[in-house]
């Protein structure tokens, strides 16, 4: 697997999707900044693309694997759900 700018700045566009996805299948409001969103894409996507592989659901196809998206989104929905979670307990309580 060679790195290339190309594909570091895809990866990085395609977490952003994916966290956003996540974001977006969450409900309720995530205090969350837009860089763990990526973060929580980004690792979302490549867990998401391990997973649909070794399930043998993903495949190599000209456009894109639908199925193998909604396992990335999934995940991403099920991290955001987590962070947003651990946040909302550690934040200040209103009385």
């Amino acid at each position: 697997m060679e790195f290339t700018v190309w594909g570091i700045i895809t990866a990085l566009v395609v977490g952003l999707i994916i966290g956003a996805l996540g974001r977006l299948v969450v409900p309720g409001r995530q205090n969350m900044p837009i860089w763990m969103h990526m973060l929580i894409g980004v690792g979302a996507a490549l867990l998401g693309t391990v997973l649909a592989r070794a399930m043998g659901i993903a495949t190599e196809t000209a456009g894109i694997d639908w199925t193998e998206l909604l396992v990335q989104v999934v995940l991403a929905a099920i991290a955001v759900a987590l962070v947003a979670g651990v946040g909302r307990r550690r934040g200040v309580t209103h009385r």
